[in-house]
């Protein structure tokens, strides 16, 4: 009986397994689909090194007890850079991030932070992350920054 249940159970995985092939392929091409529409990403320079500059003042003030002086994470709080964050956030939107910050953060004042003051920290964070700077602000409005995706490997 036990064997009929391995046999059973091995049929099973075997059907998830083609299940999840066939489906995985359309789920990953959902982003590239979204970036050869025209979507931002981080690397098109969707901050200013000015704004960045702000934003480092901020996140030393308000963020960097908890996430780390250089964003390497602490004990209750993850790391703003390295594999782990771009693995975290890979494919979703700069306004997802955004409005994590905006709602949660500062950890002992939530939502005190203004939109702009959130966007120039966002800002540091990118230019910490390696990500070029460009000609014009990273906004402050979650339906525009909706707009821009976070992908980990430049297209």
């Amino acid at each position: 009986m036990s064997l009929r249940f391995v046999i059973v159970a091995a049929i099973g995985l075997a059907a998830c397994a083609g299940t999840r092939a066939a489906v995985t392929p359309v789920t990953a091409a959902a982003p590239v689909a979204a970036l050869a529409q025209g979507a931002k990403t981080q690397w098109d320079g969707v901050y200013t090194v000015e704004q960045a500059k702000r934003g480092e003042k901020l996140y030393a003030e308000k963020c960097s007890a908890c996430h780390g002086p250089d964003m390497n994470g602490g004990e209750m709080a993850p790391g703003l850079t390295g594999g782990e964050f771009t693995s975290n956030w890979n494919d979703l939107s700069l306004g997802d991030l955004f409005e994590r910050m905006r709602i949660s953060m500062p950890q002992n004042a939530p939502g005190s932070l203004s939109r702009q003051e959130n966007a120039d920290i966002l800002s540091y964070i990118l230019n910490k992350g390696n990500y070029p700077a460009g000609k014009a602000e990273l906004p402050g409005q979650t339906e525009v920054l909706n707009g821009y995706k976070f992908v980990a490997v430049k297209p």
